[in-house]
């Protein structure tokens, strides 16, 4: 069975393709568009489809729109409920005409086998049905909102989904965090993140109010509004203590709900394994604590856990009557052969050469305290740059923190994360879980290794680390930068600046070295020098 799957609806759309049961290809509009998260998630965006990148998945497996079987569209508009909210019907209306749309889009597509998804059974789908332990497991999702809930919890059941509770909004943690994202300053929908880093740099003072406003009963939450600017005012240009105190409140009773949700979902289905998605699984910060804390062995978190893994989720569920294989990693995007990328450099007129050993090269630039760009393989799939779209520096200086922050044109208070052989992970890191190769939870620096890493160990002792395993080229970097400095670790951050997508072709490459200073670009076999 051939199934593509769309993810339109709301924010970073995206496309995936399921052939058989196993997963060929997923990529997000962004990275073919150039627009940060594809398009901003208000109704008038819905109807814009993830055009380029449903044609691309459908060239990587050598087929045309006709030959598929299925359109698993994430989100059902039929349980989408009259909201009063403005235009909010108008979303409703471009998901229900979503298959002529896609036929347009897609010349040949015939519009009924277009089949709409549940939002959040996608969500589900994205991490239970691809998660690499197979078989059954528990399924968390959070998020912002679906078409008429905020949250499921079930399991899989022979990967049949068994829903065990559902929030309905206005309850959502996923907006609850949005609001704070935008009080705080910040791009809903985009900028959560900054927040969950703000809140590492003071103490919750607000919890008990949090508390008596966020609550958990059977399996789900209720919220009471929260009136912000009591606690703490918009920030005039500048964020000060009390926004950074607000932020620790709202993720510490974030992190107490989710550990609240993860234990009545364990009590209800016995399973050792717990597999997450949605927009809320990407505080690694709170996953962390539900690996450490939580009653499940296993935690796997979609590495596409927003919205742009339910295009993915989706095709999985459509075709989920047949066997199904996990997801073999997030590098299922766009790539380029050796003659395609030098034809690039030739093209750009840049000078270029091809080292015997591009590892060695790029290990002693690291250790000579260079910032390199980092462009090899397939592209990234979910928001985190894992070693195939990376900029890459020395971790053993802490000026390298503010330096990298300068050169993505970040916020100052943000860390970077750490890239370290798996094999190596125990003795720098604990708490977290280890193999940890998507950058999806936080890991307890040890403190023997926190003053030889410093750019890499955030304020309270943490970092996001990424392992590596199974990737001979990054690993060779990895071994020889250890053997020229002692430290088997190098900073690992996403190839762009602020506000522009992840660099996904050679021409974005070229454009984000040539508008930055990065000092050598490893691209393919090719290195290119400042």
């Amino acid at each position: 069975m051939r199934v593509l799957g769309i993810n339109a609806i709301f924010h970073d759309p995206a496309a995936a393709l399921v052939i058989d049961g196993h997963t060929v290809a997923a990529a997000e509009e962004e990275r073919f568009s150039r627009r940060k998260h594809g398009k901003r998630p208000v109704p008038f965006s819905a109807w814009e489809l993830p055009e380029m990148a449903a044609r691309w998945c459908l060239e990587k497996a050598g087929l045309t729109p006709a030959d598929l079987d299925a359109v698993a569209y994430s989100y059902d508009p039929a349980l989408a409920e009259d909201d009063t909210a403005p235009w909010e019907a108008l979303r409703t209306e471009y998901a229900r005409r979503a298959p002529q749309f896609l036929a347009t889009a897609l010349p040949g597509l015939d519009p009924e086998i277009v089949r709409f998804v549940p939002h959040h059974a996608a969500h589900a789908a994205s991490t239970g049905l691809a998660a690499p332990f197979g078989g059954n497991c528990a399924v968390l999702v959070a998020d912002g909102r679906g078409e008429c809930g905020s949250y499921l919890a079930g399991r899989y059941e022979d990967q049949a989904l068994v829903r065990l509770a559902e929030q309905r909004l206005p309850h959502s943690l996923g907006l609850l965090y949005e609001d704070l994202t935008e009080h705080l300053g910040f791009l809903r929908s985009s900028d959560e993140y900054k927040v969950m880093a703000l809140a590492s740099h003071a103490e919750p003072v607000h919890l008990d109010l949090m508390r008596e406003h966020i609550t958990t009963a059977d399996g789900g939450f209720r919220i009471v509004p929260i009136e912000w600017n009591t606690l703490a005012k918009p920030p005039d240009g500048e964020l000060l203590q009390e926004h950074a105190e607000l932020a620790a409140s709202v993720q510490r009773r974030l992190e107490e709900v989710l550990l609240e949700l993860t234990t009545w979902l364990h009590e209800q289905t016995g399973e050792r394994r717990l597999a997450m998605a949605g927009g809320v699984a990407l505080n690694c910060v709170a996953n962390t604590r539900i690996f450490a804390e939580g009653p499940f062995d296993d935690v796997w978190v979609q590495p596409a856990a927003g919205d742009s893994g339910t295009a993915l989720g989706a095709a999985l569920h459509v075709a989920s009557g047949e066997p199904l294989a996990p997801m073999p990693g997030a590098d299922l995007g766009r790539s380029w052969s050796d003659d395609e990328i030098e034809q690039v450099l030739k093209t750009a007129k840049v000078v270029y050469e091809k080292p015997a050993d591009l590892a060695a090269v790029v290990a002693r630039a690291l250790a000579d305290d260079k910032i390199v760009a980092w462009f090899q393989g397939r592209s990234e799939y979910g928001p985190r740059a894992l070693g195939r779209r990376s900029l890459l520096a020395n971790p053993c200086y802490a000026a390298n923190l503010e330096r990298m922050n300068d050169v993505k044109g970040r916020e100052q208070f943000r860390p970077i994360a750490p890239m370290v052989l798996e094999s190596r992970a125990h003795e720098l890191f604990e708490r977290g879980p280890v193999p940890s190769p998507y950058m999806l939870f936080v890991h307890d620096v040890r403190p023997e290794w926190r003053d030889r890493i410093p750019a890499v160990v955030h304020v309270d002792g943490t970092a996001r680390a990424q392992t590596v395993a199974d990737d001979p080229l990054l690993e060779r970097v990895l071994e020889d930068f250890d053997r020229r400095t002692g430290v088997p670790v190098v900073v690992n951050t996403s190839l762009n600046t602020a506000g522009r997508p992840m660099v996904d072709s050679p021409r974005d490459a070229l454009e984000c070295f040539g508008s930055s200073p990065i000092d050598l670009l490893a691209i393919g076999p090719f290195v290119v020098r400042r």
